[in-house]
């Protein structure tokens, strides 16, 4: 009973903790006030207070019903400013590519053994990158790289045979995006290290790829909200009319 007494009053006091610093954030911003996306970088600037470079996130809720294929929303998209993050590459392709994937700065460059090594279980990559002869090898480890978001896609480039600019694309700041079954995408946009210029930037180039992606089929607000945070802080409401 003690020891649950213990456990409870440490859960209590971290609660505690956290409510503190959220209830600071929250004097410096109306978390029911949509505000401007550039006006929204410069508070989550302020509001980020990790001692850890957090990442700077979007969450968009679409007006679709990602049920139908027509109304799927999914692209890519190149951040002006990168995404802050070191990505790791995998390039699985035929000897004759090895060298010009390695020159580009894939990270890891192979074939079988490659694909051996996933079949093991390893999966120590951000994004992979294949041609189009190798992707019978690897879809076959669909199991394996499509709960992890790694199955290479020739939509997103990452099937192709110009594997170098694949591989510079990845490496500069080129994301996926895809709205979930809930009709939500959720992306990051930066690190809170950025200035807010460079986060406003990045963000507005990934919701702009969104708003020329609109289906057709879709009826209604297609911006339902948009929400900017930064790990462990609130959110700031986007108004999305300024977007448009």
């Amino acid at each position: 009973m003690q020891q649950a007494g213990t456990l409870a009053h440490q859960k209590t006091s971290q609660m505690a903790k956290l409510t503190k610093k959220r209830k600071a954030a929250l004097t410096r911003y109306s978390p029911d006030k949509p505000y401007a996306l550039q006006e929204a970088a410069k508070i989550i600037k302020d509001i980020s207070t990790t001692k850890f470079d957090s990442s700077v996130d979007l969450s968009i809720r679409l007006g679709v019903d990602p049920r139908k294929a027509n109304q799927m929303v999914r692209g890519t998209v190149t951040l002006p400013h990168g995404t802050g993050k070191t990505v790791r590459i995998l390039v699985i392709c035929t000897p004759d590519k090895e060298a010009e994937a390695k020159a580009a700065g894939a990270d890891f460059v192979g074939g079988d053994d490659y694909i051996q090594k996933i079949k093991e279980g390893w999966t120590d990559v951000d994004v992979i990158i294949t041609t189009p002869s190798m992707m019978g090898k690897v879809g076959a480890l669909g199991k394996v790289l499509g709960p992890r978001g790694l199955m290479p896609n020739p939509k997103t480039g990452t099937v192709t045979m110009d594997v170098a600019k694949a591989v510079k694309d990845a490496k500069g700041g080129k994301i996926d995006f895809k709205v979930d079954k809930a009709g939500i995408i959720h992306t990051s946009v930066g690190k809170a290290s950025f200035d807010a210029d460079k986060i406003y930037e990045n963000a507005n180039e990934i919701l702009q790829m969104i708003i020329k992606l609109k289906p057709a089929s879709a009826k209604g607000t297609y911006l339902r909200s948009v929400y900017l945070s930064s790990t462990m802080s609130p959110s700031v409401l986007i108004e999305t009319k300024s977007l448009a």
